[in-house]
């Protein structure tokens, strides 16, 4: 059966159905093809199918109708032209790069990127000839000024992990694409159902699947989304060298975007009841969460965002050895790295998400030693409380 164009529909509304192509079956969930390669009826079909000459499946490394879906899905949840779904959310930052940068390129990033990414940039992809530079994510003049003339990608989070600061990602887009450089965001943390980055101006979406898409700690995978033209690049990529999404993980992925809008809405109401208590705390120095009024990026993140997300921080006046105590003497929380899960998670980012970086990159991108961060989950925000009360009874 034919697709229907969802463009009309709300986000709740494409989240739920768009990218469906039922089958002669009739199904009303959508199918997950377990196969590795697909029959043709003849050699002269085969041999159309690899040449591209006439559309359909070929091999599920690049060709599976369940990713195809899922694909399909998400593009029109971020307004994107095209979907390219990979195994991790790393995945697809290194299809991206390696599909649109070569030798002599140079990446401009904001230096608070999550920490296998700014791996990837300075000690991987500079093997291969690209060089790679990092500055304070909300400063526009600095961005500005720090284009070269070989820069080719900027490359931002926004809100970041797990400081949560804010660009103005429209100004960003207009300086790009006065200097000729691809604006690439992730858009982990907010997701297409509280911010779409491509509205604004982005080239780019760059997701972690594995968070808030699928919501409950199931999977991994990864997104890129974008226009015809640049994921076709990323597309002959993932043919080529296979980062790719499993059928099965596609799937899960899918279900979790029937749910993602009202997940995402429930999230945030829970972190900013969190994070305004928090705030009072005294042992507490700092609140990192865009949607306090306190946040210095608040005003911003309300108008390019639909809500403020489940992520939030804060940095405890003392040193490491506060904030392990603090992650130890919970009971409820589940200490882990992951986010976007329904069960809220804790974690200490100098030593776990951020732990591979040099203490220069560290202390750049502003995590310290004090810093807890929270991924608020699904469950009662009161009992939320009580757990993370034991943290800050134990400081004593």
């Amino acid at each position: 059966m034919t697709e229907k164009d969802f463009s009309k529909y709300g986000i709740s509304t494409r989240g739920v159905r768009a990218g469906q192509r039922r089958t002669q079956e009739g199904e009303q969930s959508e199918p997950i093809f377990t196969t590795s390669s697909f029959v043709f009826e003849s050699a002269e079909q085969a041999a159309a199918r690899f040449s591209g000459e006439e559309p359909g499946n070929i091999y599920s490394r690049f060709t599976n109708p369940t990713v195809n879906t899922f694909e399909r899905r998400l593009a029109a949840l971020e307004g994107g032209a095209r979907c390219v779904a990979t195994a991790s959310g790393m995945a697809a930052i290194t299809a991206a790069c390696s599909a649109l940068l070569k030798s002599g390129d140079h990446i401009l990033s904001s230096n608070g990127i999550f920490g296998s990414t700014t791996l990837l940039f300075n000690k991987y992809l500079s093997r291969f000839g690209i060089d790679h530079s990092s500055i304070p994510l909300s400063d526009l003049d600095r961005w500005e000024s720090s284009i070269k003339a070989s820069t080719r990608m900027l490359f931002i989070e926004t809100p970041s992990n797990p400081l949560a600061e804010v660009v103005d990602i429209k100004a960003l887009a207009e300086i790009a694409k006065r200097k000729g450089c691809l604006l690439v965001v992730d858009n982990t943390v907010c997701t297409a159902a509280l911010q779409r980055p491509l509205a604004l101006g982005a080239d780019l979406v760059v997701v972690s699947a594995t968070k808030y898409l699928d919501g409950q700690g199931r999977c991994v995978g990864g997104a890129v989304i974008g226009s015809g033209e640049l994921i076709e690049e990323v597309y002959g990529f993932l043919r080529t060298a296979g980062p790719s999404m499993s059928p099965f993980n596609a799937w899960v992925f899918m279900k979790g975007l029937e749910t993602l809008r009202v997940r995402m809405q429930a999230h945030s109401a829970s972190a900013l009841t969190l994070a305004k208590w928090i705030e009072t705390h005294p042992a507490v120095q700092q609140v990192f969460y865009t949607g306090l009024a306190s946040h210095p990026q608040h005003q911003l993140a309300a108008q390019q965002q639909e809500g403020f997300s489940g992520l939030l921080a804060f940095e405890l006046k003392g040193g490491r050895d506060d904030a392990w105590r603090f992650i130890n003497s919970t009971e409820l929380v589940s200490i882990t790295a992951n986010l976007g899960d329904a069960k809220t998670t804790i974690t200490h980012p100098a030593t776990t998400t951020h732990g591979r970086l040099t203490d220069e990159e560290r202390d750049a991108a502003g995590i310290h030693q004090g810093l807890v961060r929270v991924a608020v989950g699904l469950e009662d925000v009161e009992d939320l409380k009580a757990d993370l009360q034991r943290g800050f009874d134990a400081q004593g």
